[in-house]
């Protein structure tokens, strides 16, 4: 996994809310603030991770990224050219970036259509792009694709309830590859998988991206899976991005109290190390995106927090070389 320093993907001040409907006739609408002015960049042929805790914002971010969700604010830089900027009133249309940006689901099994086989699922994006000239050459792609992915060419012929999790999403990546695409979202792509096929998920996603030079932005709970398959990992909390940092610096160096306290709880593979390491615990549950606390979202369970983090939002920074946290504490220390 070779980085460059050239960017595909920059995206500023991104925002992403959701109207809910209140309580009562006379209620205010609502919004839950899933995504909360992110800004980073993703480098060409890297992998960037991202973690944290459920509903945290990662999935919807990713999403937002591709458009599946249209933003709410914010401005996002495809190679070189402007695909949405809230600001200049640009939103340009998707369907030729389509072929260059695509996603992997969580759920192979309700991202994938009951009512049609597997090569009519993995060739729907070759109609739909005009990308094969005949039947022949089509069924030829859908083969080689299935390959790929290490199915069998009478799969084609199946449909996704007669496959394992892990078959089924093996027919989810072989979708997002049937355009050569540049870019792909991973949402989650092993959380529904058996660990035993989980590490040949992975293992696969390691070897399209040195055959094809693919970006992902690899989206995780498991911070040890995601440690393992990027060049960098961003922390996620409460629709913040909170730290991030290459893959290994932030996992031994961490520097926010919330990345501190999620490598905290990885197990070590020595046990007598294991039960010694001092693990920290957060009180309290998440609070709610709708009514997220003021200043600093960590600081209702933070075990730093002063009077300065309950007031006022801390800026993302660089605390060292590519090394990017959000932190009042950090400030502090100069």
């Amino acid at each position: 996994m070779t980085q460059t320093k050239d960017k595909l993907i920059e995206i500023t001040d991104l925002k992403k809310y959701f109207a809910v409907k209140g309580s009562g006739l006379l209620a205010r609408r609502q919004y839950v603030q899933a995504v909360e002015s992110v800004s980073f960049a993703i480098y060409r042929g890297e992998t960037l991770g991202l973690v944290g805790e459920s509903g945290c914002g990662k999935s919807t971010l990713g999403r937002a990224i591709i458009r599946l969700h249209e933003p709410t604010s914010g401005r996002i830089v495809y190679d070189g050219t402007t695909i949405y900027d809230s600001d200049a009133r640009i939103a340009v249309p998707m369907l030729p970036y389509r072929r260059k940006m695509q996603i992997i689901f969580q759920d192979p099994s309700a991202s994938l259509d009951p009512r049609m086989t597997v090569g009519e699922i993995v060739g729907e994006a070759l109609d739909i792009h005009k990308i094969c000239s005949g039947k022949a050459q089509r069924r030829e792609r859908i083969n080689q694709l299935l390959d790929q992915v290490g199915l069998n060419t009478e799969h084609a012929n199946r449909f996704p309830h007669e496959f394992s999790g892990g078959q089924q999403q093996r027919v989810g990546i072989a979708r997002a590859l049937a355009v050569n695409p540049e870019f792909i979202v991973c949402d989650e792509p092993i959380s529904a998988l058996d660990v035993s096929i989980q590490s040949q998920v992975v293992n696969m996603l390691e070897d399209l991206q040195q055959e094809m030079g693919l970006t992902y932005l690899f989206i995780a709970h498991d911070i040890s899976v995601v440690r393992h398959i990027s060049n960098r990992i961003g922390v996620m909390y409460l629709g913040n991005l909170v730290e991030l940092s290459e893959s290994y610096e932030l996992c031994n160096h961490p520097i926010h109290p919330y990345t501190q306290t999620l490598l905290s709880a990885v197990p070590l593979p020595d046990p007598e190390k294991n039960k010694t390491r001092q693990r920290i615990l957060l009180e309290g549950d998440i609070p709610s995106p709708i009514h997220p606390p003021e200043g600093c979202r960590f600081h209702t369970r933070c075990p730093y927090a002063t009077e300065k983090c309950r007031r006022e939002t801390p800026a993302f920074r660089e605390y060292g070389p590519g090394h990017f946290a959000a932190c009042h504490m950090l400030e502090a220390k100069g």
